[in-house]
């Protein structure tokens, strides 16, 4: 839901300012979730950053899951891990690569189904799918210029 477009995971790849691991943080810019430094004197004025959404992203639907997500974690009582501090191990659950596989994750979401109802969610999924179908059988530019010569 925050990344729904095709070019959304370029801004994912390694080397770029966005996240590229699940995950929280102080100082990295790897993580999903940072939480800045807190200001002294000012200890309730911490605040956390979501970095992940693409600025094409739907604010409604991003807005809703993400509320969703908080309010499942206060209902559940669930732990923070630890922070994320160097994402090179294999310990970091990586963001997904493409629309294809987050669309996958999606589909699989039961935080998704509650929140927005069995009916979005499937219209969403095949969207979703449609769209990835049509970009993979799309030869774009960038191949043309760079493979077309050296046929």
């Amino acid at each position: 839901v925050t990344n729904q477009w095709v070019n959304s995971y370029t801004r994912l790849a390694v080397g770029h300012e966005a996240p590229q691991h699940v995950g929280w943080t102080r100082h990295g810019r790897s993580g999903l979730v940072r939480v800045p430094s807190r200001r002294p004197g000012r200890e309730s004025a911490t605040r956390i950053e979501l970095r992940s959404p693409d600025p094409a992203c739907n604010p409604y639907l991003t807005f809703a899951i993400v509320l969703a997500a908080g309010l499942r974690g206060i209902e559940r009582g669930y732990e923070l891990g630890p922070e994320s501090v160097d994402c090179s191990s294999s310990e970091c659950v990586a963001m997904p690569e493409d629309l294809r596989e987050a669309t996958d994750l999606f589909e699989s979401s039961e935080l998704a189904h509650e929140t927005f109802g069995e009916r979005l969610c499937e219209w969403y999924v095949r969207n979703k799918r449609e769209e990835w179908a049509a970009y993979r059988t799309t030869v774009s530019a960038f191949e043309r210029r760079r493979y077309l010569g050296l046929l």
